[in-house]
């Protein structure tokens, strides 16, 4: 097969705001794309969705893409409208300030500056350290809190405010939350790819999954809900291509380098083995990434439902960051990968160790 990127689908997706634990405008946007090609769309009590081709097979598999990215929570506004944040996720703050984020509330989206003290004010020592994450604030050039209130309010959420865009001449893309947009992305592309003949043996079941930058949430529940006979999570993995990347310590992957496949106590061998045969068989290039434990992916949270799990990494420089690259290459052949793997499987197959 010979897969093309639906990039306008890919944009709008990565550039729904969806901070963790605010992923529903995102969830609508894989609904309303999915709906009228899957046998059926569902969403469960904390955000998930769930996409599902051949409901009535016996032999289940989960494929997992977290919707959610970081982003800001506002716990606080002062009496000069200014909003005080806390962190949905992991940061480095030393890439926060200066940084314009998207303020979402009822009352509508709103733009933002991440602000702190300039460094021209700031003591020897202080110029030497990460800025701390509870002295950052958002400024939306409100002269007051009665101003700032008539357009947010405590419990509104802030994401980047950086779009998608092309970047250079090798099919390589920028955005601000591709971590983990992609992830779904891929999940609703495959499902898309499958719907166009369903005759495989396999019921399929994608999930756009919530809460995983804060501990897995939401593959926890769709797992536990599903309880799958494999289980692929997507997500992105660390590119080594880019300046001061230890390789000894991330592998030695690249951008355009194909999918990042997973091995160690979190992945079942039998699937690990079989990605590798197919991809072999089908001219799809792959890399290796050796993991020790069990990983910060919802691979974690499949493979403790008790499937045979398997995790394909997406190669990302600038994780985390406001502007984060990936190769569309490497999303094809992703995909590619796991339409042959799912379309592979027949009847009496198992995925036991031994």
């Amino acid at each position: 097969m010979s897969y093309e990127i639906n990039e306008e689908f890919l944009e709008k997706l990565v550039t729904t705001p969806r901070a963790t634990g605010y992923e529903f405008p995102a969830q609508v946007v894989m609904k309303e794309y999915l709906e009228n090609d899957v046998d059926k769309v569902k969403v469960d009590n904390v955000g998930n969705l769930y996409a599902i081709i051949n409901p009535e097979s016996p032999f289940k598999i989960m494929l997992a893409g977290h919707i959610d990215q970081i982003g800001f929570q506002i716990s606080h506004i002062d009496d000069n409208g200014y909003l005080w944040i806390q962190p949905l996720g992991g940061f480095d703050t030393s890439t926060i300030p200066g940084k314009r984020v998207r303020v979402i509330s009822e009352k509508g989206e709103f733009l933002g500056v991440l602000g702190k003290k300039a460094i021209h004010l700031m003591k020897p020592d202080e110029r030497k350290k990460a800025p701390e994450m509870e002295k950052l604030f958002i400024d939306i050039g409100a002269k007051d809190k009665e101003e700032a209130l008539t357009k947010v309010d405590v419990g509104d959420f802030a994401v980047w405010d950086y779009g998608y865009q092309r970047l250079g001449d090798n099919n390589f893309a920028v955005s601000s939350g591709f971590d983990d947009a992609i992830g779904s992305f891929i999940v609703a592309e495959i499902m898309k790819e499958l719907a166009k003949d369903k005759s495989f043996y396999a019921g399929v079941y994608g999930v756009s999954t919530v809460q995983e930058e804060i501990g897995l949430r939401g593959a926890h529940v769709a797992a536990e809900k599903i309880k799958p006979d494999v289980g692929i999570a997507f997500d992105v993995g660390f590119a080594a291509d880019a300046p001061e990347i230890e390789k000894k310590m991330v592998g030695d992957t690249k951008l355009g380098g194909g999918p990042i496949i997973s091995m160690g106590p979190n992945f079942n061998p039998v699937v690990v083995k079989k990605f590798f045969k197919l991809a072999e068989e089908t001219d799809i290039p792959y890399q290796k990434h050796a993991a020790n434990r069990g990983t910060g992916t919802d691979a974690n949270a499949i493979q403790l439902s008790g499937a045979a799990t398997g995790l394909l990494g997406i190669p990302n420089r600038y994780m985390h960051t406001a502007s984060e690259v990936i190769s569309l290459d490497d999303i094809k052949n992703i995909i590619n990968l796991v339409v042959v793997f799912i379309k592979s499987i027949k009847e009496g197959d198992n995925f036991l160790p031994l």
